[in-house]
C-alpha cells in the first residue's frame, strides 16, 4: 500500500519498500506541520524487519555493549537492534518515568527546555553505546542522548535513525557524531 510522501532516497530496493509504508499527515500535530507517520511501516513485518536490519547493519562487527533508544519510537527500533547486535537495551525516557535513581540531560526546545534520563546504573564507564531513534529532526534529543552517554562514562559508537528531516538541520547539533540515516526527507 503506497502512501504519498515527499521523501527522497538513494533509490535502493529497501528504501523503496520503506517509503511505500510512510504516509504524510498534513497539519499534525499543529497547522503547518507535515507529519511523517511510520505506523504503516511498523504494521508491515517485512518493512519493519528491513528497517531494523538496515539500521543495525553498519554496527555489525563493532563492539556494542548497549543500544540506547530514545522515547518513544526509538524503543520500537532500539530493542530489536540490540538483539541483532547482541547488546543490552537502555531506554532513555522523559523525566519522572523511570523508577530507580537516574541521571538526566536537558536540551533546548523552541519555547523552553526538556530533558531525557536513564537509570544511573544503565551505562557503566567504558561501555560502547549505539543511540537509536526513529527521526533526526532538530537534533535536540540526539544531542542530549550523546551528552548523557558521555556523562555516564560511555562511548558513543554511532547514532542510527530511520529518517532525517534535513531541512531542520539536526545533524548540525551533533558535529562529533555521524548519523546513519536510512531515509532523508
Amino acid at each position: 500500500m503506497a502512501h504519498e510522501t515527499t521523501t527522497r532516497t538513494e533509490g535502493s530496493a529497501v528504501a523503496e519498500l520503506l517509503l511505500a509504508q510512510i504516509r504524510d499527515i498534513p497539519d499534525y500535530p499543529e497547522p503547518g506541520i507535515l507529519f511523517k507517520d511510520i505506523t504503516p511501516l511498523l504494521n508491515d513485518a517485512s518493512a519493519l524487519r528491513s528497517s531494523v536490519e538496515e539500521m543495525a547493519a553498519p554496527y555489525r562487527g563493532t563492539a556494542v555493549d548497549h543500544v540506547l533508544g530514545l522515547e518513544a519510537r526509538g524503543f520500537i527500533f532500539g530493542a530489536p537492534i540490540a538483539l541483532e547486535l547482541g547488546a543490552g537495551f537502555v531506554p532513555a525516557r522523559k523525566l519522572g518515568k523511570l523508577p530507580a535513581e537516574t541521571i538526566e540531560q536537558s536540551y533546548d526546545l523552541e519555547y523552553g527546555t526538556a530533558a531525557v534520563e536513564i537509570h544511573s546504573d544503565a551505562i557503566t564507564p567504558g561501555s560502547r553505546v549505539l543511540i537509536v531513534d526513529d527521526v533526526l529532526a532538530t537534533g535536540g534529543t540526539g544531542r542530549a542522548a550523546v551528552d548523557l552517554v558521555r556523562r555516564a562514562g560511555g562511548t558513543v559508537v554511532g547514532f542510527s535513525v530511520l529518517m532525517e528531516l534535513g531541512a531542520l538541520r539536526g545533524r548540525e547539533k551533533m558535529p562529533d557524531v555521524e548519523p546513519h540515516v536510512l531515509l532523508s526527507v
